[in-house]
């Protein structure tokens, strides 16, 4: 008998041991690309920011592990080497065409702008462009995929393909409905676009990175959506007759806006990603809801709620991932006020409003991200 309950114990310990190690694997591949839950956007459309070295040592203040920048400047990649946080960076809009052209084209690029900064960085994404489909220039459209397809090429003949993915964000111009979630589908016209790029994705275990502001929506028609609903705040929410789901906020009905548009071209499997989410806190007197009490509002919410590691009602085992825009205000971004208000720091390195990040100077003190005092991390 105590030979048998030995027998029986050693089973069950290599069973668990087993799946112990293919859990411990499977979470350290899943960390992969993204850390966590949250990231953060560094746009750097500004004469005011500071050095990209006190960046760094800002985000680590702040716990933020996951970056995305729209180039592949430099300054940037070498001042996050050894600082151990996940960087995708961007193949400009403009270099598109040229990327399309040939593979051999992507290898210099990736040669001269990826190569020398790693293992170091961690770049761990590359972009092919910015919100391509559904824009203006359909002649990038047709650039997208031969683009993304030479990058990836050139990185799998470098042998970087399994470190670095490649991906492409969108907007939600790419599709023609999204309330409810159930009904949302592609437009008709970027569908001849749209399913070979997510045919190539799929292939490579590529998530579906689209760009999800509540802000819009609602400064788009304050009348019909009630604010409560787009900050992440109590409220009756909406429900989906079809699915028979309710959505208590509108960022999660965003999210399952795209599950079923990819589900209806056959991608039901494909992970969806947020690439950029966030509130301005001041815009124009005709931007309905940009202020600072509702940026802090809708981010600190937001930031909760991914800490939290869940999914969606539609897809609830789907652990929702977001980057949020921006790190800083972009003085020099073009377009309404509100464009160059999304920061969550000031360029001095203090919170621009209070969402749970410790670790920086005073918001009130006149100091600098040389005198952080790093204190205390509130989840």
């Amino acid at each position: 008998m105590f030979t048998l309950k030995m027998m029986m114990f050693s089973s069950y310990s290599s069973f668990f041991l087993c799946f112990f190690l293919f859990f411990s694997v499977t979470h350290v591949l899943g960390d992969k690309y993204f850390i966590g839950t949250y990231g953060v956007n560094y746009g750097r459309i500004a004469d005011n920011l500071p050095s990209p070295h006190s960046v760094v040592t800002l985000l680590k203040a702040s716990k933020i592990r996951n970056i995305r920048i729209y180039d592949v400047n430099q300054e940037v990649l070498s001042a996050f080497r050894g600082s151990g946080i996940q960087i995708s960076v961007c193949l400009p809009n403009e270099l598109l065409k040229e990327m399309s052209v040939g593979e051999d084209r992507a290898i210099t690029w990736i040669k001269e702008n990826i190569q020398p900064y790693i293992p170091g960085t961690k770049i761990r994404g590359i972009a092919i462009g910015n919100e391509i489909l559904g824009g203006g220039d359909v002649e990038l459209w047709e650039a997208l995929l031969p683009a993304a397809k030479n990058i990836y090429s050139a990185l799998n003949r470098l042998g970087l393909a399994h470190e670095i993915q490649v991906t492409s964000p969108h907007s939600e111009a790419v599709f023609a409905n999204s309330y409810p979630p159930s009904a949302c589908t592609f437009r008709d016209d970027i569908l001849p676009y749209m399913k070979p790029l997510l045919q190539f994705f799929s292939q490579n275990g590529t998530p579906f990175f689209f760009n999800a502001y509540p802000f819009l929506a609602y400064k788009n028609d304050p009348q019909h959506i009630d604010i409560n609903y787009a900050l992440l705040k109590k409220n009756h929410g909406i429900y989906d007759a079809k699915t028979k789901l309710h959505y208590d906020n509108m960022f999660d009905a965003q999210v399952d806006a795209a599950y079923a548009a990819l589900e209806k071209v056959g991608y039901d499997k494909m992970e969806v990603i947020v690439s950029e989410t966030g509130w301005a806190s001041h815009g124009d007197d005709n931007e309905a809801g940009a202020s600072v009490k509702n940026a802090k509002t809708y981010n600190k919410n937001l930031r909760k709620k991914l800490l939290k590691r869940k999914g969606t009602p539609y897809r609830p085992k789907k652990v929702v991932k977001a980057y949020v825009f921006a790190l800083f205000n972009e003085n020099l971004k073009p377009g309404p006020t509100s464009e160059r208000n999304f920061g969550l720091f000031k360029p001095d390195g203090s919170i621009a409003y209070d969402i749970g990040f410790t670790g920086l100077v005073d918001s009130s003190a006149p100091s600098s991200l040389l005198n952080f005092k790093v204190c205390k991390f509130n989840p």
